[in-house]
């Protein structure tokens, strides 16, 4: 396989004019070359924190708190998801990942609602697509023996030391929720050893400096924390110290899309955007445990391919600046899974 145009390739995510090759699903040579395609060629996006059951009950609960959208058990999602039936819950996710993958989006981690059974059903949700689904069981040790690996809610709501350990004895990701409504929950969380933290808005700089220290990357949703007012976070001292990678969150509140979600951090904070992209793409399948994100050889052919010469990207004097800050789904010709 050859996909000719302006390739942005390595961990700089510079702008190559050439082709990408590929044989077997891998990356084999990025070749530098003169093309007539006018196509963009950059890594598919790994989302890295996303609660896709909630897509039942998309813009639900207007004007409500963040405890009242989601707080377990009670907040408005929680309910809904309750009432609804299994075909409901099914079909609502199944829509949830056809645009995503649609989107570009190759992989994405997802805290994983209603126990066993809610692991069953967004395996069955996510059965047949090309979109590598991540789910990290909630609820119970059983959920997480099911699915992927862990997502825990807050370490306000329960000490996790449990489900800490037999995740650790399973070899599996744990991940949790810190950080989001205040600094509370912080310390509790970073002392279960995450080996994911989600949200950190309200981190300070000993935090920021301990989860520096330790390697602990961190999932950030700025729309999500934008839309419910808990902040917007120190990322760009985060991004300093550790792993940032970008998550679209809670499906109810925000559509899934890695453009937007890049434009918000590109434009909320003081970051290049290369350091964006890197968020949505390498980032995000380090915290997956994946080979991607990056073109370069040796690693997975999982590519989003724009046209470049779209009424919205034609004229762009700065590539990845455009890529980040103003191309969306309607700019993808081609998704390579």
């Amino acid at each position: 396989m050859e996909i000719e145009g302006t390739v942005i390739a390595g961990r700089a995510f510079e702008p190559v004019e050439g082709r990408v090759v590929a044989e077997n699903g891998r990356i084999t040579a990025v070749e530098e070359t003169a093309t007539d395609s006018t196509d963009i060629v950059l890594p598919a996006f790994v989302n890295a924190h996303t609660h896709i059951g909630d897509s039942l009950a998309k813009e639900a609960g207007a004007g409500l708190s963040l405890d009242e959208l989601v707080a377990p058990p009670n907040g408005l999602k929680h309910r809904l998801l309750r009432a609804a039936s299994h075909e409901e819950s099914v079909e609502a996710m199944a829509r949830t990942v056809e645009f995503m993958q649609r989107g570009g989006t190759s992989a994405f981690v997802d805290f994983r609602e209603g126990g066993v059974s809610g692991v069953e059903a967004f395996a069955e949700a996510t059965e047949g697509f090309a979109i590598d689904a991540m789910a990290l069981g909630r609820e119970s040790v059983e959920a997480m023996h099911a699915s992927d690996g862990y997502g825990a809610s807050g370490a306000n709501d329960a000490d996790f030391e449990d489900e800490r350990e037999a995740t650790r004895e399973a070899g599996k990701p744990f991940a949790i929720h810190a950080g989001e409504r205040d600094t509370s929950d912080i310390d509790a969380a970073l002392a279960l050893d995450p080996d994911l933290l989600v949200h950190m808005v309200h981190a300070e700089p000993n935090h920021i400096d301990r989860v520096g220290n330790e390697g602990i990357p961190v999932a950030v949703c700025p729309r999500s924390n934008l839309v419910t007012g808990v902040g917007l976070g120190p990322v760009e001292a985060l991004a300093e110290r550790t792993t940032v990678a970008l998550g679209t969150d809670n499906v109810m509140l925000n559509g899934p899309s890695m453009f937007r979600e890049m434009e918000f951090a590109a434009k909320l904070f003081d970051l290049s955007a290369r350091d964006v992209l890197e968020m949505a793409t390498l980032a995000g399948a380090g915290v997956a445990g994946l080979d991607r994100g990056v073109i370069e050889p040796g690693t997975e052919a999982k590519l989003c391919v724009l046209d470049g010469d779209s009424a919205n990207l034609a004229g762009a004097q700065d590539v990845v600046r455009a890529v980040v800050r103003r191309a969306d789904v309607n700019d993808v010709v081609r998704v390579i899974y």
